[in-house]
């Protein structure tokens, strides 16, 4: 071997056994026990555990400045909370003064924007109303608006009692869509009871004019003395036997005696000049666009009708006689140019059974307060034939005014379409149907119908038909 390489291996040995000696000394004074804990290749599962104080010790070592750093970064914290706190409430303060500052404003300027937008539709309302009652005074007096409009002195009167009140509700209806919510007249309600207040609550609230309720006094709803009531019940029975209408009824005869004789002079009624009389279930089929009561008064009419028919001789025997009688006793009564002709086929001999509905009828009270008809109710009460026969009070009208008024001073209301069981008088012509909106049938027009008496006025009143009465007839 050659001498170099000998010196090399001795000096490695050399280093060696240096290295040896130098980690027995490393090991021997840290406790580590193996050559790879030295290395530094180990396991942390082989570090050795400190005891437990050992291990609080250093831990309060370890923790002590760091508490120290915490209190003051907390204390720092504190510092910029309260800071912040502060800087927070005065910019809160100042945020709120603010807004509230700009709410208020706002809420001022919205209070004055309110005051000034009611203050400008009080203006424009009044000035509406204002415009509204001009033009109420501009419209014509025939429609019945504004305020200057003069009704004439009238009233609607119905008789009823409280269990009508369903009925009369309806007929109420009809007057007043058809009618009566143009011009508000009156109405008067009659009734041989109180009316209670069910009854007075329900037609109040439905009329447009001012309603005024009466109770007929007994004397004018009951027998007189001279009645004898066994005769007047005998009557009676032999008309239910016959089957004759309301042949049998008390009140009918004592509400045809009061609308003869008694209902022009109830104290409710004694203002009025003219009335219109309206009955329980009837029916208006038509508009009626002019005041009717001011169409009276302005063309003197003193009796107003719609239906004519015969009335049923069982009822009325011996009535034309007793007409008779009081003609002779009367002649001062009687007018020149009467309707007669319309009563008569011989000149008066006779009674043709003629009259008008009076369920419908508008008239003059004056007429019935006159001492013309005055004498002729007080004469045909005395007959007894209200009791004895049954009379009824269309009959006795319809007598009373074809003889005591001039022909000129009787009217037809051909225009308004009116139904009373079973009854209808509608507007003949098509025209005037569609003009006044009615709802009515024309082939149920009674007027000139076989058992209708209204072609006999036509004909002895000089009148010209309507030109579409074929069709109806």
């Amino acid at each position: 071997m050659p001498r170099t390489s000998t010196i090399r291996v001795v000096r490695l040995a050399a280093i060696a056994f240096v290295l040896i000696f130098v980690v027995y000394k490393l090991t021997s004074s840290s406790g580590i026990t193996t050559i790879s804990q030295a290395a530094g290749y180990y396991d942390k599962s082989h570090v050795a555990v400190p005891s437990k104080q050992e291990n609080v010790i250093d831990n309060k070592a370890e923790q002590l400045p760091k508490v120290e750093q915490d209190k003051k970064e907390e204390e720092k914290k504190d510092e910029n909370k309260d800071e912040n706190k502060d800087e927070n409430k005065d910019e809160n303060k100042d945020e709120n003064k603010d807004e509230n500052k700009d709410e208020n404003k706002d809420e001022n300027k919205d209070k004055k924007n309110e005051e000034k937008n009611e203050e400008k539709n009080e203006e424009k309302n009044e000035e509406k109303n204002e415009d509204s009652k001009k033009e109420d005074s501009d419209k014509p007096s025939s429609s019945g608006l504004g305020d200057d409009y003069v009704r004439a002195n009238a009233t609607f009167v119905t008789l009823a009692r409280n269990q009508d009140v369903w009925s009369i509700v309806k007929s109420i209806r009809h007057v007043e869509d058809r009618f009566n919510n143009k011009y508000h007249y009156d109405w008067v309600f009659l009734n041989d009871d109180d009316f209670d207040d069910e009854f007075k609550q329900i037609t109040t609230s439905l009329i447009s004019g001012t309603v005024k309720y009466g109770k007929i006094p007994k004397e004018h709803w009951g027998y007189p003395d001279w009645i004898d009531q066994e005769k007047a019940a005998f009557t009676r029975e032999d008309m239910r036997k016959k089957q004759i209408i309301y042949g049998d009824s008390v009140s009918y005869r004592h509400m045809c005696r009061f609308e003869s004789g008694f209902f022009y002079d109830q104290p409710l009624l004694q203002d009025y000049k003219y009335y219109w009389r309206v009955e329980p279930d009837i029916i208006l089929h038509c508009d009626i666009d002019y005041d009717v009561f001011k169409f009276m008064d302005e063309n003197q009419y003193k009796y107003g009708w719609t239906i004519s028919l015969y009335e049923y001789i069982e009822t009325i025997p011996t009535l034309w006689d007793s007409v008779k009688k009081f003609i002779k006793d009367h002649p001062e009564h009687i007018a020149e140019d009467n309707n007669l002709q319309w009563l008569s086929d011989d000149n008066g001999d006779t009674y043709n059974k003629c009259h008008f509905w009076s369920n419908f009828e508008v008239g003059d009270l004056d007429f019935w307060r006159s001492q013309a008809y005055r004498d002729f109710f007080n004469f045909l009460d005395h007959e007894g034939g209200f009791f004895y026969e049954r009379w009824g009070d269309a009959p006795v009208h319809s007598i009373a005014a074809s003889l005591f008024l001039p022909k000129s001073q009787l009217h037809y209301f051909e225009d308004i379409g009116y139904w009373h069981v079973p009854f209808t008088n509608c507007p003949t012509n098509k025209a005037d149907r569609l003009a006044k909106k009615c709802s009515c049938n024309p082939r149920d027009n009674f007027a000139w119908k076989g058992y209708s008496c209204t072609p006999r006025y036509f004909e002895t009143n000089g009148l010209k038909r309507p030109s579409e009465w074929h069709s109806q007839s």
